[in-house]
């Protein structure tokens, strides 16, 4: 279930390894967020060894390493994911994935409830995140790491490092693809890859036969 977006191998007269080497790179609360829509979860329940793999298997690639990234909010701000997130990633590293976490950041939003007029509410915003992911696309693809750069979000904000990633294959005389992969079903309200990378549907049987078993979730006293 391959959606083909803009997507192609930069540089098309270079010679197209057999062996692929894939490195997935997952922004975790993109994927939590396209999974809460499509499917329904209510938390991050998604092993991302066992996806990463599976979705490279699917499109017969040769997975290097799994790198993981996402916000985290302090303890004092919100003890619960706090502890899901840490016990989460402490696990992650264990079983072979790379993790890369940093605190969320809160800022006072105001909004216009019609017919109750303005309220104030404390919103939480990941703060680079997004630029680490794209650096370190770019920084591996430049190390040549990878032959194809899979990532798990649908941030369009990821398509400049898309563009840089075709500039190095032109420098390196070498072939890369990038792909991006999304749970999607239709209950999804965005059913698109980022821009310039091949699109990878992830269908709810898929996503769910890759289900960590472990419940990470602070035990109640």
């Amino acid at each position: 279930m391959t959606s083909l977006g803009w997507g192609y191998s930069f540089v098309e007269a270079m010679i197209e390894p057999v062996d692929k080497r894939a490195v997935v790179f997952v922004d975790g609360q993109n994927l939590f967020h396209g999974a809460k829509e499509a499917f329904g979860h209510r938390h991050p329940t998604f092993d991302i060894h066992a996806l990463a793999r599976t979705i490279c298997a699917r499109q017969g690639w040769t997975l290097a390493q799994a790198r993981f990234y996402t916000g985290i909010p302090n303890a004092s701000d919100n003890a619960f994911w706090n502890h899901f997130w840490t016990t989460k990633l402490g696990q992650m590293g264990r079983d072979g994935v790379w993790t890369f976490s940093r605190p969320l950041r809160y800022r006072n939003e105001t909004v216009e409830v019609p017919g109750f007029g303005e309220f104030t509410r404390m919103v939480a915003t990941e703060k680079g995140i997004d630029v680490r992911l794209a650096l370190d696309i770019v920084r591996l693809a430049r190390q040549g790491t990878f032959d194809v750069a899979l990532v798990f979000s649908q941030d369009q904000d990821l398509s400049e490092a898309v563009v840089e990633v075709r500039r190095i294959a032109r420098e390196q005389d070498r072939w890369i693809k990038m792909a991006s992969a999304f749970p999607s079903s239709p209950l999804s309200t965005n059913r698109r890859g980022i821009n310039g990378t091949d699109w990878i549907a992830i269908p709810r049987a898929e996503y769910d036969a890759c289900q960590d078993k472990r419940d990470y979730r602070p035990k109640k006293s």
